[in-house]
């Protein structure tokens, strides 16, 4: 191919400013995502566990993206600071008593900064101001505990199944009461007999109300009776007033 001829260095010419279009689209693309054209201010927060969260992820609040994560660093063996880059559009929304989590997009996606919303009358954030941290909840401490919900769902499970054999296959009272008939009338007729017996000592009670011997006794019942109902009745009316 002859490298000096028309053709080929207008073919070199597009081949290069299209190169050149699509770098700096790039850069525009890139740079609106990560908010490199847009005032920012900062914040920051100390965390225990920053738990896989990296530079350069994403921060919400409200559930929009407003800025990324600027720098992650170590202060000591208890305290990892994070440093925000935040869109200074919604600085007047983010208070000072907003506080700063850690979460994920979805199961399994990118760890991120959730920012949530402080109370109205709070102040207004400051660039640099440190904001209140919640420790995030470890994936593997969440599956470990899934594991021993499971464990104890799988024993009862094999409780339940033991019980509901020994119920199908004739063995203790439950069972004889479902399935021995004999049983089951003898406990209808018990339940009958004791409907019979409250019905009699009822009838009792009312026989010894109309007893002389009992009935001083029965009046000074249902004299006390009607004395704390109508102490009853007098204490509301004198709440009402």
């Amino acid at each position: 191919m002859d490298t000096h001829s028309e053709k080929f260095k207008v073919r070199l010419g597009a081949f290069i400013a299209g190169g050149l279009l699509l770098f700096v689209l790039a850069v525009f693309v890139i740079g609106k995502q990560k908010n490199l054209f847009n005032p920012v201010f900062k914040l920051n927060a100390i965390f225990a566990n920053v738990s896989g969260l990296q530079v350069g992820n994403n921060i919400r609040f409200a559930g929009i993206n407003v800025g990324i994560v600027d720098n992650i660093k170590i202060i000591n063996d208890t305290s990892v600071r994070v440093d925000m880059l935040i869109r200074k559009n919604v600085k007047e929304f983010i208070k000072t008593d907003c506080q700063v989590g850690i979460g994920s997009e979805g199961l399994i996606g990118d760890r991120l900064i959730t920012i949530t919303e402080g109370s109205s009358d709070a102040p207004e954030v400051k660039d640099g101001q440190e904001l209140v941290s919640s420790e995030p909840v470890e994936t593997d401490a969440i599956m470990a505990s899934l594991q021993v919900t499971a464990g104890h769902a799988e024993v009862i499970s094999q409780q339940l199944a033991e019980i509901m054999y020994k119920v199908n296959n004739g063995n203790g009272i439950l069972s004889k009461l479902i399935q021995d008939s004999t049983m089951a009338g003898n406990l209808d007729a018990t339940m009958l007999n004791l409907r019979k017996s409250t019905k009699g000592l009822d009838e009792n009670m009312q026989a010894a109300k109309h007893n002389f011997l009992f009935k001083g006794y029965f009046n000074k019942l249902e004299k006390a009776k009607e004395k704390k109902i109508k102490d009853t009745e007098e204490g509301k009316s004198e709440e009402k007033k």
